[in-house]
């Protein structure tokens, strides 16, 4: 019987988003064997310069089209041969150490074959002219702080290849590439840890734009940008309101403003921007914060300000001149709410959304004063609390939502009290916060009501002073009256006698604790260079591609390590990497300034770190290493480390050797054993006595520096 031909099927057609991700996919893997680039923190910015040099390429082609029709001259923004289309377009084109020379090199034979500056030098030289000032400048301003770090011109080559096959010019391709682009900044954003760069998730975006309601017509503005969160978000709000041509002129010219400081998210708000459609953005190269704030005028005043500024960090004495003198902090969150309040158009009704710590909500001093400006001068109308880990693993501090206008003074603030997630305790890296789980305060944001998520307070009982007018508190941080505590069915005579047992044993605790703290009233030790008992752990590892590993966060303020992620070994740059073992002693060069150091715990054994996290080892018969841990734990020895530290505003760092050199208390190991007794027994009786909480890390707090006084 004969056989029935079988028709070879065709090949699967892939989508566009399926192309992209490809392209993506694999222009990654090649960078991947790059050994001049460590990770995300490094390949993201190398293939976002090559997508922004292919996208006004694209875009060059457009404009010249529409000039031919309209029977126009065209000058291009970059000039021939540093266009794409010169030296990138032929795959078999110039490649390899030729290619890396005309990228970097001050001068350079260029792909036509004539000598002239290389590329990046070309591009940091442009300038606007004739009407054409906003891209020549963000052009420039881009290439003005980069620098490539890939050291394979070859692979290089492969990667532009790749790029060169991504479509600017359609519409299609454009809106799924910004997509995709938003994935590749949140790798990026977690590769980056607790690195101080804190970062909004797009749900928070998402809610704070849409309550917000910018209108087309209005100026938009985030002073702290990053990588255009809040900025993407309002134009996708906006741009379903332009439907006309003098509409998308308004959308495109008149609506967006942006500032960014730091070089690396200026270039990848750029592309970010771009890619979801939004032409030229205007996007201020330089410190927000930079103007003196007397001198902002009307001109300079926006209808709508969202933003998540920098918190935490500190500002040099420069810009804290720009404030008024009984108004300068050193709290960054606090430094921008005051420019926030500047910039809000009066007239009408400008509003803000911000997102602060709550340590702006309860601070005070001169936090209270400005918070009492808020209130007084605005219409601080909502706050949304929002529930544990929703900034994990950027950051866990608790955080917050402020929405206010220009509208009046406050009368009432109104709290909403976001709920954990159901079934946990908190968000997480892996269980983030989704856009729906805002629906219940959408819904009641527009019908306000007390329940047992809401709550409101006048601004009368927020804003106290005494008879002179002068001011006490003014305190945010007001907890939900409506949340029930759990019914003691005990009697009475029960529960009080539990309470004097348990103060009885609190106070047998302390008389013993305070005995033995007595013997050592008396600062027996010497000071030693932290060199003499820290040793640098300098040896690499091995990686296989094969195995996961894991890599850790160093947190903030003295709260230890723990696990940032797990990756397999093929995604990891080995000869930047160091394993380290437990108990050795691990910090953050960058934010050591702000404790972040800790001891590596036993479930961290066998992690990796960069090379800006050093580890060393501990000679434990010259100090206990948990000794040296509460040591770690102080004001003074912080201050230390900010005195070492050196820099830049924005990149300051802990000098290694200086850390070395710094003297610290090192009792004989007898004394060292009977300190973390009384510490540890003393944090034992703070667990066990919620009462004594704040005195007992007090006492804590006295007994570690009592160790820094002078014999």
């Amino acid at each position: 019987m004969a056989r029935t031909a079988r028709k070879k099927a065709a090949p699967k057609q892939l989508t566009t988003a399926q192309r992209l991700d490809s392209i993506i996919k694999s222009a990654r893997k090649i960078m991947r064997k790059d050994k001049g680039l460590n990770g995300d923190l490094d390949r993201l910015p190398m293939l976002t310069w090559i997508m922004f040099l292919k996208f006004l390429d694209d875009m060059e082609r457009i404009e010249e089209g529409r000039a031919e029709l309209a029977g126009k001259d065209y000058r291009p923004i970059i000039e021939p041969p540093y266009r794409w289309r010169d030296w990138a377009a032929d795959a078999d084109g110039i490649t390899g150490p030729d290619l890396l020379s005309f990228l970097v090199s001050e001068m350079t034979e260029r792909p036509d074959g004539t000598r002239g500056p290389g590329l990046f030098a070309y591009l940091r030289a442009l300038r606007g002219d004739n009407g054409r000032r906003e891209r020549r400048d963000v052009i420039a301003t881009v290439f003005q702080g980069f620098a490539n770090r890939m050291e394979s011109g070859y692979l290089l080559r492969d990667v532009v290849n790749l790029v060169d096959g991504i479509h600017f010019d359609s519409s299609e391709e454009v809106h799924t590439l910004g997509r995709l682009y938003e994935t590749l900044l949140r790798e990026m954003r977690d590769a980056a840890g607790d690195s101080g760069e804190f970062y909004t998730p797009r749900p928070v975006v998402r809610f704070m734009v849409e309550v917000t309601d910018p209108k087309l017509g209005e100026t938009i503005l985030d002073p702290a940008c990053g990588t255009g969160g809040f900025l993407t978000e309002a134009f996708q709000h906006l741009e379903r309101q332009a439907d006309t041509v003098e509409k998308r002129r308004i959308l495109q010219e008149d609506s967006f403003f942006g500032g960014e400081a730091k070089s690396l998210p200026f270039l990848l708000s750029q592309l970010n921007l771009l890619l979801h459609g939004l032409h030229a953005p205007r996007i201020d190269p330089g410190n927000a914060l930079r103007f003196r704030l007397a001198e902002i005028g009307e001109d300079q005043r926006v209808n709508v300000i969202l933003t998540n500024p920098p918190f935490g960090g500190e500002e040099e004495a420069g810009i804290l001149n720009n404030f008024p003198e009984d108004r300068r902090t050193a709290e960054t969150a606090l430094l921008f709410l005051q420019l926030i309040m500047r910039r809000l158009k009066r007239a009408g009704r400008g509003r803000a959304a911000v997102v602060v710590p709550n340590g702006t909500l309860f601070g005070d001093g001169i936090a209270a004063v400005i918070k009492a400006d808020l209130l007084e001068q605005f219409n601080l109308h909502t706050i949304v609390r929002l529930p544990p880990g929703v900034f994990e693993p950027y950051t866990d501090i608790a955080t917050n939502l402020l929405f206010f206008d220009t509208s009046g003074s406050t009368g009432d603030v109104w709290f909403y009290e976001q709920p954990e997630p159901e079934g946990r305790k908190k968000y997480s890296k892996t269980a983030p916060m989704l856009y729906e789980e805002f629906r219940g305060c959408l819904d009641w944001w527009q019908d306000r009501y007390e329940s047992d998520r809401a709550w409101k307070i006048s601004r009368d009982e927020i804003i106290i002073r005494d008879d002179r007018g002068q001011l006490i508190s003014c305190n945010l941080d007001v907890k939900n009256p409506h949340k029930s505590a759990l019914i003691d069915l005990r009697r009475p005579g029960e529960i009080i006698s539990s309470l004097l047992d348990q103060q009885r044993d609190v106070l047998k605790k302390l008389e013993s604790i305070a005995s033995e703290i007595d013997l050592h009233h008396e600062p027996l030790f010497r000071r030693m260079e932290i060199g003499q008992f820290l040793s640098k752990v300098v040896k690499k590892t091995t990686i296989t591609p094969d195995i996961e590993y894991k890599q850790i966060t160093v947190r903030l303020w003295g709260k230890g390590l723990v696990l940032r992620g797990v990756k397999p070994g093929s995604e990891i740059a080995a000869e930047k990497q160091i394993q380290v073992s437990a108990g050795q002693f691990l910090m953050s060069r960058i934010d050591a300034r702000h404790g972040a150091f800790g001891i590596i715990p036993d479930e961290l054994d066998g992690a990796l770190v960069s090379g800006d996290f050093p580890a060393f080892q501990i000679d434990d018969t010259v100090i206990l290493p948990h000794f040296f841990e509460w040591i770690t734990r102080t004001e003074a020895f912080v201050d230390l480390c900010r005195r070492a530290s050196e820099g830049s505003t924005n990149r300051v760092r802990l000098k290694e050797d200086k850390f070395l050199r710094m003297q610290i208390p090192v009792p004989d190991l007898e004394i060292q054993n009977s300190i973390l007794r009384q510490l540890l027994a003393l944090a034992k009786l703070s667990e066990d006595s919620v009462c004594f909480q704040s005195d007992v890390s007090a006492a804590i707090q006295a007994k570690l520096h009592s160790l820094f006084a002078d014999p």
